[in-house]
């Protein structure tokens, strides 16, 4: 009867802790997005690798900055921070054989260059829509 009880206490405290992990979860979310400008992207966190290195997270747009945070991490600040006047655009295209499985769907593919450095995003139609627009409104006097 003693081990019943047990193994029932241990069961009660892994659901308290899951619940308590998946709340944090949500609080980080909306920590994060409160201040708006931030939509869906996934980031391929290994650019080399075909069709795997995806990670589903949410961009901010932060002044001349573009933040990126992972959906599944407890961090407040984000994974990767990208600045506008060093994005460059070389390549658009959907998504290709695993890539498909990876993303939300009817992402875009946007390759670009982030200095000196290889970076991709995934998007949707609308989102990129938005990210083209702020890449291309850059204050006067710097070149995009």
């Amino acid at each position: 009867m003693v081990g019943v009880v047990a193994a029932l206490d241990a069961s009660a405290a892994a659901v308290v802790f899951l619940l308590v992990g998946v709340g944090a979860l949500a609080v980080r979310r909306r920590y994060v997005t409160r201040r708006g400008g931030t939509f869906d992207c996934s980031l391929r966190l290994r650019p080399a690798s075909h069709g795997k290195g995806w990670a589903l997270g949410v961009a901010r747009y932060a002044e001349d900055n573009l933040e990126w945070y992972r959906v599944f991490s407890y961090s407040t600040r984000p994974r990767r921070v990208m600045k506008r006047r060093d994005l460059q655009i070389v390549e658009r295209r959907v998504p290709e054989g695993a890539e498909v499985f990876s993303l939300l769907a009817g992402a875009v593919i946007v390759r670009c260059r982030d200095g000196g450095e290889f970076v991709e995003l995934a998007m949707g139609q609308d989102a990129l829509t938005g990210f083209l627009a702020w890449l291309e409104s850059a204050p006067p006097g710097q070149q995009v």
